[in-house]
């Protein structure tokens, strides 16, 4: 499996990259460094932006999130990985299941809960050996390779909101799924309108991925629609860094959410960032 090869670079590796041609567009977010707000507009209309925590930069550590955009024609996939800080090496299953679930979506063209399940348990053991190798303990400290082997025993995990939009022919409807576990925003405006109470009321922190267990806390969230063509569609995705989006409900311009990746008003951001708007 393709993902499975992208996983296993190292997050200096691959450097945040936005390439588009003939139709396609495809963003991979970095996690040793920032984004900018960014825009694209084809098919599909398309802002990013990605910051890490004022104390991992000033640390030259690693984000624990990770987010990637793929537009191919009339289809686009997403995926926005939150990683959890307490675990071990979060930004490590952040990066894997975000690349597994992102070539997944891309290559799955009727996704369902059924097979969805199944795919976060196939990853738990290819991920489970990844990380082994990661970071050997052999030679470290002894209280310190006691604390990160039972760290390690207990997996690493990832909170995540995935999802496929597809363009029917001459762009007349559209159909769109989401998968999702944990409490990263999901929020979507119809004709202006949000209608974002059914994400929140399963937005919840005690679910995730884990590469030791699979889902954690249940089963996976699913939404499903199909909307019309005369609709205004807008869908936006944000990490736990970005809370200060909850209480604004109009449209934010480019500049305004780059203040709140910047958060120069607070030293910087309290918690790694990442932000994936969509318009259709």
């Amino acid at each position: 499996m393709r993902a499975m090869r992208l996983a296993t670079l190292s997050a200096g590796d691959k450097g945040s990259r936005a390439d588009h041609y003939q139709g396609n567009f495809r963003y991979v977010s970095v996690q040793t460094g920032e984004q900018p707000l960014t825009r694209y507009q084809g098919t599909f209309k398309c802002r990013y932006g990605y910051g890490r925590a004022a104390e991992t930069v000033n640390q030259g550590d690693t984000g624990q999130d990770f987010a990637a955009v793929r537009m191919n024609g009339n289809v686009c996939t997403f995926v926005l990985c939150d990683g959890v800080g307490m675990s071990y090496l979060g930004d490590f299953a952040a990066r894997f299941l975000g690349n597994a679930l992102l070539e997944w979506l891309e290559t799955t063209q009727h996704p369902s809960l059924d097979t969805m399940e199944r795919l976060l348990h196939d990853l738990t053991s290819p991920a489970s050996e990844q990380l082994e190798k990661l970071q050997p303990l052999e030679n470290s400290p002894v209280l310190l390779r006691e604390v990160l082997m039972e760290k390690r025993s207990k997996g690493s995990q990832a909170m995540y909101v995935c999802g496929r939009i597809e363009l029917s022919a001459g762009n007349r409807k559209s159909k769109v799924w989401l998968a999702w576990q944990g409490d990263s925003r999901i929020r979507l405006w119809r004709n202006g309108q949000e209608q974002s109470a059914a994400f929140q009321v399963n937005c919840r922190t005690n679910e995730r991925w884990s590469t030791l267990e699979g889902p954690v806390g249940g089963k996976p969230h699913i939404y499903e629609a199909k909307l019309s063509a005369n609709e205004l569609v807008r869908l936006q995705l944000y990490t736990d860094g970005l809370n200060d989006l909850d209480a604004i409900h109009a449209y934010i311009p480019d500049e305004h959410i780059q203040v709140l990746l910047d958060a120069r008003h607070t030293g910087g951001l309290e918690d790694d960032a990442a932000f994936i708007e969509l318009e259709w």
